[in-house]
């Protein structure tokens, strides 16, 4: 999916605004005095995100159609063979949100790290509820090839205290990802006591009750901070990426690639692999490894 924005041209009419809410082809925008209006686009495709900054033409009091989205720094997506997911536009940062209990999909989180390097996002991982002592340590275990390779974590309880994770969150609109289940509701409650309230105020604006779940939903911590929240993801696919993109992903394979025997080598059966001999020194993890060969096998990204 291309970064730029959409052919619009924006007539002088238009207003500028963010998106800080979406519900299908439903958004919420913010206009430059603090106004939210409700939005549609026009036609039934859509390729707004939360964070996209728009140009809207006023159509009633309160509303809008979306006419051009302006050029994104970023826009953070999945993917399958058959179709595409928006997550977040225009931000710098990914917060991954795993927790001690229930375990968390180490394949997901290797996932989000390729999106995040694809998109040049800076990484936190976040490791929840590690007031659940034994559970924190096999979460450990499980997350020490991340600490080893440079990724910074960040290990907190939400339910006690959500704080330890603002400064890390400072100068910086960031998008939490997670799996069902991370505790990242209360991670945002408690950094945003307002979040509930402004999710009633969404609701209220809408008229309806039926969407305060929302694909994605950002809040302003402070003036450069801002912090887009989306809902809970089993399953994320990289098909908008190629064997290469993959490859880069993994950051710790940057010193061995391109040194294989063979140039278009795939790391699996071919002689002289510079990755398999890395990982036969120890060198690469091999649980790293493994995950890497099973994203990037055809069909399954």
């Amino acid at each position: 999916m291309n970064t730029a924005s959409p052919h619009h041209y924006p007539s002088k009419s238009t207003a500028r605004g963010q998106i800080i809410a979406a519900f299908g082809r439903q958004y919420l925008a913010e206009l430059a005095g603090g106004e939210i209006i409700t939005c549609l686009t026009r036609g039934k495709k859509s390729e707004v995100a939360c964070g996209d900054f728009v140009e809207i033409q006023p159509t009633a009091e309160a509303q809008g159609v979306i006419e051009a989205i302006q050029p994104r720094a970023s826009l953070l997506y999945r993917s399958d063979a058959y179709r595409q997911k928006i997550i977040a536009a225009n931000v710098s940062q990914i917060v991954i949100v795993v927790a001690a209990e229930p375990p968390f999909s180490d394949e997901l989180l290797a996932r989000c790290l390729v999106a995040a390097y694809d998109q040049k996002l800076e990484v936190l991982i976040v490791l929840n509820k590690c007031d659940i002592a034994d559970k924190a340590a096999a979460a450990r275990v499980q997350l020490a090839p991340y600490y080893q390779i440079g990724y910074r974590v960040l290990e907190l309880s939400a339910t006690r205290d959500s704080s330890p994770l603002l400064p890390y969150l400072q100068g910086h609109t960031s998008v939490l990802v997670g799996q069902s289940g991370m505790g990242k509701s209360t991670l945002i409650n408690g950094l945003l006591p307002d979040a509930r309230a402004a999710t009633r105020e969404i609701s209220t604006v809408l008229n309806s009750g039926k969407h305060t779940t929302t694909h994605a939903r950002l809040y302003h911590l402070n003036p450069e901070s801002h912090l887009i929240d989306c809902p809970g993801v089993q399953m994320f696919g990289l098909h908008h990426l190629s064997f290469g993109e993959i490859e880069q992903g993994f950051i710790e394979f940057a010193p061995y690639l391109g040194k294989c025997r063979f140039h278009d080598c795939h790391h699996t059966h071919e002689p002289n692999c510079a990755l398999q001999n890395a990982v036969a020194d120890g060198k690469i993890n091999a649980r790293r490894f493994q995950l890497f060969l099973d994203i990037s096998r055809p069909g399954s990204t």
